[in-house]
């Protein structure tokens, strides 16, 4: 999946960049794992904290309130906040709970949202694995949707 990306962002002329919490860099790590990808890939972070999600990407403190950092909002105000950062074409976010504490009945481990954003159109996805699944197997599975998520957005981009 990562070389249909890269080879859609090449041919395109896209750049891309990535703000990541419950996958650690996984995301990142795995759309560097192409040779070449720094012709595409621009700038991308992991913001694990909620102080790095206010202070890089500018969420909203009312946000991480009202409807904490797992959350559609937090998702899309991380990916375009990368934006305005970066400037890149697009810009993806990822925050969930990988367990396996932490999480709640309204927000239980295994949910993640992603937020995939140009400044014409973006997109968020909710993202709900099996709550016993591994912590590194469900990052893994995290990453892979969120991939295959970007290379339809880029399909129809």
């Amino acid at each position: 999946m990562e070389e249909k990306i890269g080879k859609i962002l090449r041919e395109k002329c896209l750049r891309i960049s990535t703000t990541e919490s419950c996958t650690g860099g996984l995301l990142s790590s795995k759309l560097t794992d192409i040779s070449g990808s720094s012709e595409y890939i621009h700038l991308n972070l992991v913001t694990y904290s909620n102080e790095a999600k206010h202070k890089m990407l500018g969420v909203r403190t009312e946000t991480l309130e009202k409807y904490g950092a797992v959350s559609e909002e937090c998702s899309y105000e991380m990916a375009s906040g990368l934006y305005k950062l970066t400037g890149a074409d697009i810009c993806v976010s990822t925050t969930g709970i990988a367990g396996p504490t932490g999480g709640s009945k309204e927000k239980p481990v295994g949910l993640m949202y992603s937020t995939i954003y140009t400044p014409n159109k973006s997109q968020t996805f909710k993202v709900l694995l099996p709550p016993q699944t591994p912590r590194k197997e469900m990052k893994e599975e995290f990453a892979k949707a969120v991939l295959e998520k970007v290379y339809t957005f880029l399909l129809f981009l």
